[in-house]
């Protein structure tokens, strides 16, 4: 990693740590969440499930059902060469995240790395989530700098747009 940057964001699944979450049993607890308000979601995968859960009344139920595998799958999270690079960089640094926030503070605690850690965003930190570029922003403004001189380091094509759109450089994964 350059040292061009005044600071670093990571994204923290995939970049950081590893969740250990299966996907498939929190969409099924979502569907239950909707069929229990009697809302079909009919061929819906989880992250639309969500999307939509606004409308259908159903957000917080949705959010927490979610971020409840979240969690305990961030308690059993498996380390990624990434923590390395933030526990001995020096930089501010902030994680921004599709996880909720609880899920990684929880990862972060786990692996003894959130006294390196300045700023916490996550799904339920703002109202968008990332490809917006407003989560990033906000962790960017959380350690008092400028987009242009930050680095924002991820997993996915989601983190690479989500950088694109806030004007911070982007870094992937290796």
């Amino acid at each position: 990693m350059t040292s061009d940057h005044a600071g670093v964001v990571y994204d923290l699944d995939g970049t950081l740590v590893e969740l250990v979450v299966d996907w498939d049993a929190v969409a099924q607890d979502v569907q239950a969440v909707y069929a229990d308000a009697g809302v079909a979601p009919v061929d819906r995968d989880l992250w639309t499930m969500l999307g939509e859960a606004r409308e259908h009344g159903l957000y917080d139920d949705v959010e927490a059902a979610i971020a409840a595998h979240e969690c305990d799958g961030a308690r059993e999270s498996h380390l990624l060469p990434y923590a390395d690079e933030l526990a001995h960089d020096g930089r501010p640094a902030a994680v921004c995240s599709l996880n909720c926030e609880a899920a990684c503070r929880v990862a972060l605690d786990t692996h003894d790395l959130t006294a390196h850690v300045d700023m916490v965003v996550g799904r339920d930190t703002v109202s968008t989530w990332k490809p917006d570029p407003a989560p990033l922003l906000h962790a960017v403004d959380g350690l008092g700098l400028a987009p242009e001189n930050v680095l924002f380091v991820g997993d996915s094509e989601r983190d690479a747009v989500t950088a694109e759109r806030a004007g911070t450089d982007f870094q992937w994964v290796e």
